[in-house]
């Protein structure tokens, strides 16, 4: 879209809160590195150190079982935190990338950098947040784990006016991950004498855009990356949530001012019976009817199926909300008919509560909308002095896209080019919600065909870069869905085994006592003929 149901809707929300825990991870082996000598003296005497444009605030010790905000006992480990590039900006305001690093005393030899969400902006706890039926953190696990505000202090999730200043803006659309993690890797390097033996990177939603953007752009700073739903084609998004919205705010009731209520164009009971209709056309494509739509690409739905024969009901839906869903899943366009984003995918998760939240809301506004206008399109999409957006509602779609186009050639993480990553021997791995209301499905496994293309083929793209589809799953998380499952155990184990990952077993609340894997694209799970269908045993990866 965890650890109970709070660290679950945290993921749910990654794009909207600053920054998350991380989510998709669990298990893994560890291994014993050199050790300080003295960890607490190591520790304190951290603060002394001098490195070009920082400054190192604190450095204390974290005693054993000390508790981190939803999580679990954590190991004793050292906390540094500190700040990059402090300066005034041009609005007057002072920024800087602040970080924290966590470095436990039995340390495994590895760093990892926690992605951040949204609009960056809150200091997180570096801890790594993991999901599963083992769920931990990278922390507790001998990770050193290091996390960021990608450059400035939010007032709340919904504040971007750090785009006011250049070097701010810079900071969030490429550098922060670069700047910290070359920081943190020195003060690694001094506090355990020696320097990290691998370093990765994981992330989801904003997060999973800035694993990207490390692997295109500096490609020697991590050997693995997870991209989890990556907002990787941000402003191309923002667009395609302007074009839900005005096609929702032509069939929603209106308040007693006129204003179109979002949340009323489909109910609850709409939503479910769209749902429902989805998994009856295709659930069954996989060879099991069992809930999950595990074979998407055979997929052909088509709404009109639930068009009303006479007066709308429960059970139809009318003609404007079909040609609604029509014309939003099919992507936004301009006058000329052009493509301006992706086309989504019809999915089993289209009811749940995470889709209705993100798309529709529970009030005036859906909640995609209350970050995506007027904060992240005015503040960061535009540049300083163009007009702003007043509202969703008046997005133009032959006008506003071209305005957003000097941005986007920053804040965007869609070149094929990895060939520096390829190099340094960096392993890569995607995963997409298919039921994502925030970023196309489809989008991402476009991206990956082209990356793929453009590496060789399938068969030698794959030796670097694997893509994962899960099924209802809503954005980082949650819906019908199996999203537990252990991207970073995957990633370690291809980076420092040579293991490339062929499948994930993968397990949900939704599903009490089910196991699957999820397939390395293009395969998809298939039923051997035998055995307990709730058991991934039981199941092989193939081609359909």
């Amino acid at each position: 879209m965890m650890i109970g149901s709070a660290v679950k809707s945290i993921c749910v929300w990654s794009f909207v809160l600053a920054a998350v825990p991380l989510c998709h991870a669990q298990g893994g082996d560890s291994k014993p590195g050199a050790q300080p000598g003295n960890s607490s003296a190591a520790c304190a005497a951290l603060t002394a150190m001098r490195i070009d444009r920082t400054s190192i605030s604190s450095a204390t010790t974290a005693s054993a079982d000390v508790k981190i905000g939803p999580f679990g006992p954590q190991p004793a480990h050292c906390v540094v935190e500190g700040e990059i590039d402090k300066h005034t900006g041009a609005d007057g305001v002072e920024y800087g990338d602040r970080f924290q690093l966590r470095m436990p005393e039995q340390w495994n030899g590895r760093f990892l950098f926690q992605g951040g969400g949204g609009l960056d902006g809150t200091l997180s706890p570096a801890v790594g947040g993991l999901s599963g039926p083992a769920a931990g953190t990278a922390l507790s696990r001998g990770y050193a784990v290091v996390s960021t505000d990608g450059g400035h202090q939010a007032k709340s999730p919904m504040d971007g006016s750090f785009g006011a200043d250049p070097e701010a803006r810079a900071d969030y659309q490429y550098r922060s991950t670069d700047l910290v993690a070359g920081v943190a890797k020195k003060i690694v390097t001094q506090f355990y004498r020696r320097g990290p033996d691998h370093s990765y990177f994981m992330g989801c939603s904003n997060g999973g855009r800035e694993g990207m953007v490390a692997a295109e752009r500096f490609p020697a700073d991590f050997d693995g990356v997870v991209a989890g739903d990556p907002a990787f084609n941000l402003t191309r998004a923002a667009i395609a949530e302007a074009w839900f919205t005005v096609k929702l705010a032509e069939i929603a009731p209106k308040d007693p001012n006129g204003v179109p209520v979002l949340s009323r164009a489909f109910s609850e009971t709409d939503l479910n019976l769209l749902s429902g209709a989805v998994l009856k056309a295709c659930d069954a494509l996989d060879g099991l009817s069992d809930g999950l739509i595990d074979n998407p690409d055979a997929c052909r739905f088509d709404p009109a199926v639930l068009v009303c024969k006479g007066e709308k009901s429960d059970s139809c839906l009318s003609n404007a909300q079909v040609d609604a869903l029509r014309t939003m899943f099919g992507g936004p366009k301009n006058s000329k008919g052009d493509a301006l984003y992706s086309d989504w995918p019809y999915d089993g998760g289209l009811g749940a509560p995470g889709w209705r939240q993100w798309i529709l809301g529970s009030g005036q506004m859906p909640s995609i909308n209350l970050l995506i206008y007027p904060v992240f399109v005015n503040n960061v999409a535009l540049e300083p002095g163009e007009a702003k957006l007043s509202n969703p509602f008046s997005f133009n779609f032959d006008i506003d896209p071209v305005r957003m186009e000097k941005t986007e050639r920053q804040i965007s993480a869609n070149s094929t080019n990895m060939a520096a990553f390829r190099k340094h021997g960096g392993k890569i791995i995607f995963y997409t919600g298919m039921s994502d209301p925030v970023f196309s499905a489809n989008d991402l496994i476009r991206y990956y065909r082209r990356l793929m293309n453009d590496n060789g083929g399938m068969k030698q793209g794959r030796e670097f870069a694997r893509l994962f589809r899960v099924a209802g799953m809503n954005h980082c998380g949650g819906g019908p869905a199996l999203d537990k499952f252990d991207a970073l155990t995957a990633i370690q184990d291809w980076v420092e085994k040579g293991t490339a990952p062929d499948q994930m077993i993968a397990t949900g609340a939704s599903f009490p006592g089910r196991s699957r894997p999820l397939c390395a694209y293009p395969e998809t799970p298939h039923y051997k003929g035998g055995g307990n269908t709730d058991d991934a045993a039981n199941f092989v990866c193939r081609t359909p």
